[in-house]
């Protein structure tokens, strides 16, 4: 029986309930759905297996004792297949106890389930873009990027398990005067000349310009304003190739890369994206004109203050460019938007917000705007490359893909985060991605170790499951449903973490209590055989939230 099941027959009951209650001459209404149903684990397993306090939620509307709602309720529930005992406790609380086979049945659901147990459809229907990093292409990712990067790319991966489409996308800053004077540092490089005012600093300017040179040998030989454009444009191409090589290696994919340059690049009727917006923009009615500049009214959307996109001398504001993308987003179908953005970009979120009113969309409905903070590692060096930032590629050569990815998408994006990397080069307990890979590894051991005695799973006997460790076990394997989807709906992917950490302590107290493999002369019996059920149900549910953080899942360690 999964909590799904229990908390519809609770429905059921108080459905139940209702119809009784109204026959009898009451007046009740009673705006409840099976999914309000929340049922919790008790801290104490002697309390049982779940605890559910919907009489205290229903009370008022039945002008009843909580306490004889719930004794009601608990008689319905022990006559529910697969329910041991319901009993009531406190104010009004249901502690509810499942039989063994009822509980056990679950091992058997989740390994023939595999990667797709913990998937759900609380989010289908949902179409999201989710953007992230957007770094400006013109030098290498740094640890801030890595941060978001990780927790952008898990946000992601719950959203899709949740069951919503989600499209991935790296928004390229490729246009303005950074991209100027990067093609200025570039240039001067090649020359041997000192870095401009403005400039980009770093070893990495004179490799980019050592490999322009062998792309293009005659660089010097060209006409200034053709050297810098040429300059410009193979280093951007080297340079953003060089971002998406990191971060594929760091485990993060982009499903969609967009040019801002596209953004103003002009269409066959000589109107580029930008041009649009503002007309599109002006048709909602929320376009202006003073001082010969263009606003957008944003106040009315909750802005601080109304916003230039164009200037009096008609260059476009990087508002333009922004309003462009949001309505190509919503032109490719996404009604639903996520901006994961660095601690510096707070003015953003009204400014976001209003321009999706501006654009007739909801603006707390339609876009999210979330902001993460700083992160640290105490002995990180600067990059030799770029001389003033913590490059990605150092930080995962330093600590590992898994450590990095694990660690950074185990804290909420809002919160600082300063790393400790001797605790992450640990092999102990102490490192949580050690501890949950090495619970993973060690149901793969006893898998292995399990063949090789003969013990395989072609009996169960879930009933047999009834040591107070598989109890336990089975309860927080019985949870993974229910924290994707909390992960999906509060894009806070910190808490797969949590929960696998949990399971893995969970499974060693299994472990050192519960044999899988018969000792001595003993005989292989039912009880191994269900044993080993556990065992690979476990692994797989590691292994699933493990994939959900971009973790690997080592076999042996």
């Amino acid at each position: 029986m999964t909590p799904d099941d229990l908390s519809r027959a609770l429905f059921d009951l108080v459905n139940g309930l209702v119809e009784r209650r109204r026959a009898g001459g009451d007046d009740i209404s009673l705006d409840l759905r099976a999914e309000q149903i929340v049922l919790e684990r008790p801290k104490l397993r002697e309390h049982g297996d779940w605890a559910s306090s919907v009489a205290m939620r229903i009370a008022k509307p039945f002008g009843q004792n909580p306490r004889e709602i719930a004794t009601e309720l608990a008689a319905g529930l022990s006559e529910v297949d697969g329910v041991a005992s319901a009993e009531v406790a406190g104010p009004g609380f249901i502690n509810i106890r499942l039989d063994a086979a009822a509980a056990g049945v679950l091992a058997k659901t989740i390994v023939e389930a595999g990667d797709r147990y913990g998937h759900g459809d609380s989010l289908a229907g949902r179409r999201i873009n989710l953007e992230f990093v957007s770094a400006n292409p013109t030098g290498p990712l740094h640890i801030g990027h890595t941060r978001w990067a990780a927790l952008g790319d898990s946000i992601g991966r719950v959203l899709r398990a949740a069951g919503a489409e989600v499209a991935t996308e790296y928004y390229i800053n490729d246009a303005g005067t950074q991209m100027d004077n990067f093609g200025a540092s570039v240039l001067a490089a090649a020359k041997g000349e000192p870095t401009p005012e403005g400039g980009y600093p770093g070893t990495y300017i004179a490799d980019l310009a050592a490999r322009v040179l062998e792309r293009e040998p005659h660089l010097l030989e060209l006409d200034e304003a053709v050297a810098l454009h040429t300059a410009t444009e193979i280093a951007y191409e080297l340079q953003l190739a060089e971002i998406r090589e990191s971060l594929e290696r760091f485990n993060v994919h982009f499903d969609v890369w967009t040019s801002e340059r596209r953004l103003h690049d002009k269409a066959p009727d000589g109107l580029s994206d930008v041009d649009t917006a503002i007309e599109r923009l002006r048709a909602q009615g929320h376009i202006f004109e003073k001082d010969g500049a263009v606003w957008v009214r944003t106040t009315d959307f909750g802005d601080d203050k109304d916003r230039v996109i164009r200037r009096a001398n008609g260059a476009y504001t990087y508002f333009a460019a922004d309003a462009a993308y949001y309505l190509d987003k919503g032109d490719r179908g996404f009604e639903h938007k996520i901006y994961l953005l660095g601690a510096d970009h707070h003015g953003y979120v009204h400014r976001l917000r209003a321009l999706a009113g501006a654009a007739g969309d909801h603006p707390e409905r339609d876009i999210e705007v979330l902001i993460g903070q700083l992160v640290s590692i105490s002995g990180a060096k600067l990059s030799k490359r770029a001389g003033n930032i913590i490059e990605l590629d150092d930080l995962q050569a330093w600590l590992g893909t898994d450590a990095l990815r694990y660690t950074l998408a185990r804290y909420p994006a809002d919160s600082p985060l300063a790393i400790d990397p001797e605790i992450l080069q640990r092999r102990t307990n102490d490192n949580p991605v050690f501890y949950v890979q090495y619970a993973h590894a060690r149901t793969a051991a006893v898998d292995r170790n399990a063949a090789s005695v003969g013990v395989d799973r072609s009996s169960f006997a879930p009933e047999l499951l009834t040591h107070e460790t598989e109890s336990a076990l089975l309860g927080a394997l019985q949870e993974f449903p229910r924290i994707v989807a909390q992960a999906a709906e509060l894009r806070e992917p910190h808490r797969i973490a949590r929960y696998i950490e949990e399971l893995a302590g969970l499974y060693h107290r299994w472990y050192d209590n519960c044999r899988v493999l018969p000792l001595g002369d003993e005989p292989i019996g039912d009880l191994h055989r269900t044993r080993l059920w556990l065992n690979d149900a476990t692994r797989q549910v590691i292994r699933n939230g493990l994939d959900l953080l971009g973790v690997s899942a080592p076999e042996r360690m």
